[in-house]
């Protein structure tokens, strides 16, 4: 149950992320590299926060402080790939820009979920 309520998390997230990213490379003509750093920083709050509210239990493991710490360290590394994927997509693959967009953030959800709930969350409910 637990994963599919971060796939809705996720998606609301990935909406954000996507949205922003086609709204400043398309209409407004920014460069893909800076733009998805900062629609992935923003999806990434957006995402914290749901999650919190609905997926895991804020506190359970850390405090808040610390949770947020992690939250974001794996967000960075998550980035990180995110950035690495585009660059292959995009610049040696010629993929479109949302196309390559759509799969780097498929492919770094995974990544996100686990190191979450796995570093970052007490699990409460194991049938979750």
């Amino acid at each position: 149950m637990r994963f599919f309520k971060y796939i809705l998390v996720g998606g609301v997230a990935a909406i954000v992320d996507i949205g922003l990213f086609s709204l400043l490379t398309q209409v407004e003509n920014f460069h893909w590299f800076p733009v998805s750093i900062a629609s992935f920083c923003i999806a990434t709050l957006v995402n914290y926060y749901l999650s919190i509210t609905h997926v895991f239990q804020s506190g359970s493991r850390f405090q808040k402080h610390h949770e947020v710490l992690l939250v974001f360290i794996i967000s960075g590394i998550a980035l990180i790939l995110n950035q690495f994927i585009l660059y292959f997509l995009i610049e040696k693959a010629d993929w479109n820009l949302i196309v390559a967009k759509i799969s780097a953030t498929g492919l770094v959800f995974f990544f996100n979920y686990f190191g979450r709930k796995k570093i970052v969350f007490k699990v409460i409910n194991l049938s979750e």
